[in-house]
């Protein structure tokens, strides 16, 4: 894999191209540590998904069972186990070696290499699950698995069942069962240092798709010729899928606010808000940037330009330890409740209009979310109904918007123009670490990319 060259502030100072093995054993003993003695916890793996007939969509892997494993094949379980003296052990279930398969499909890791590289106890082929996992489970007191896995439920109830019927031999069922979900999101809220070199870099490659994107950009190209260049740009530094759908959203598609069309050709004197970040072993980036079609920002859409920018800049100020989402929130809606009055889109008494939060109507969605291993990240809000404050390796977005749709109330001129802004933030000791710093976002910064581009 390529690792980035350390040309950037966001960078680790030794980059790396994936989470040593160190790491998922960590992972493992840090959930461990929260399960009582004699106790059991069962992770599945992702299946493939079929696209079509005979083919499958590119293979993701649940990212529970990931946090917790490294493992990227299908149809594994990991299995997690303490005994009654608080001895642990790890188990991993896995597809075998399969010489017709490997020449057709690829390769497998199979149950020697499983131990061998990734640290588990011991490792048995799936085929053996359904002998092996009814004698783990028989009198253990407490069994741990995610609740929202439906089809995965079912399935432990199964084992359990077949547990059950070997009660007259001496069997005992466990007796209680626990969500194992809350307790993996709160261990991926707070990220590793290597995990955050791993976010780092799938930052950089994002911002230097960005970068792609502005300078790539002119009048009469298509979104989906933009999004193009920015997969480009992903593929070769070694993030070969996206984090999630792109959105490269021209002039009026901007109020869309998950836009993933990308079918418009690009319009002179547009405004075009591109939403995209690489996944990187498993880590996610989420950058939004908006910027003219042609290279320069009208007077219209400078005025509602900066006044997102001063929103998000605003709502900064809050990212620490020690800090709420919600105040960072009221920090950026004061921002942009002033600017849209300033510009007669909003009419009426500062205060009045806070306490109705009548920027909504422009701005409807939240400020930001938990960013990670998935980006809409896991990981609690509210903890017993209060809100959290932020602690240091907590990851996360901060995006405010305005969407002027060609319905909206607002003046004419101001119809059709959509700016999203979003950067990924670190929280640490003594404040936040923006990752996505070198990603232009100043008009001055973003129309001198896209004019040296031109002028080239």
């Amino acid at each position: 894999m390529t690792t980035i060259p350390l040309n950037n502030a966001a960078l680790s100072k030794t980059p790396i191209s994936q989470l040593p093995l160190s790491d998922y054993e960590k992972h493992r003993a840090a959930f461990m540590a929260k399960m009582p003695n004699n106790s059991i916890a069962l992770f599945p793996a992702a299946s493939e998904l079929t696209r079509s007939n005979d083919t499958e969509y590119a293979f993701c892997q649940n990212k529970n069972f990931f946090y917790l494993s490294g493992f990227n094949e299908p149809d594994a379980l990991l299995v997690l186990l303490k005994n009654a003296q608080g001895q642990s052990k790890s188990t991993l279930f896995s597809l075998p070696k399969d010489p017709l398969h490997e020449i057709w499909q690829g390769r497998r890791i199979g149950q020697i290499k499983a131990v061998q590289d990734y640290g588990v106890d011991e490792s048995f082929e799936v085929a053996d699950i359904t002998t092996i996992l009814p004698d783990y489970l028989d009198g253990k007191g407490q069994v741990f698995f995610g609740f929202s896995d439906h089809d995965f439920a079912a399935q432990v109830f199964a084992w359990l069942k077949q547990v059950k019927g070997n009660i007259r031999q001496g069997a005992k069922t466990p007796q209680h069962l626990t969500d194992a979900d809350p307790i993996v999101a709160e261990l991926r809220l707070v990220k590793t240092e290597n995990e955050l070199a791993l976010m780092r870099q799938a930052n950089y490659i994002s911002g230097l798709a960005h970068q792609r994107a502005m300078q790539k950009c002119h009048v009469g190209k298509f979104e989906y010729q933009i999004e193009a260049e920015i997969l480009h740009e992903f593929a070769r530094h070694g993030a070969r899928h996206p984090a999630y759908a792109s959105i490269v959203a021209g002039g009026d598609n901007a109020n869309i606010l998950h836009y993933t069309q990308n079918s418009d050709a690009l319009k002179n004197g547009d405004l075009v808000l591109i939403d995209s970040g690489c996944e990187l072993q498993g880590y996610a980036a989420d950058i939004t940037r908006t910027f003219p079609v042609n290279g320069l920002f009208s007077e219209e859409q400078s005025a509602l330009y900066n006044i997102v920018l001063n929103a998000q800049l605003a709502a900064f100020e809050e990212i620490k330890p020690g800090g709420y989402l919600s105040h960072a929130n009221k920090l950026a809606m004061e921002v942009l409740t002033q600017g849209l009055l300033d510009l007669g889109i909003l009419t009426g008494d500062f205060t009045e209009l806070m306490a109705q939060q009548a920027c909504k109507e422009y701005y409807m969605h939240g400020l930001g979310h938990w960013l990670g291993l998935d980006v809409h990240d896991v990981g609690d809000y509210k903890i017993n109904n209060v809100e959290r404050a932020f602690e240091p390796g907590m990851v996360l977005t901060i995006e405010p918007g305005l969407y002027i749709s060609e319905d909206s109330n607002a003046p004419q001129k101001y119809k059709g123009i959509g700016i999203r802004i979003e950067d990924n933030l670190l929280v640490t000791e003594s404040g936040h670490e923006n990752l996505t710093l070198s990603v232009p976002k100043t008009i001055g910064d973003i129309q001198a990319l896209m004019q040296q581009t031109k002028s080239a």
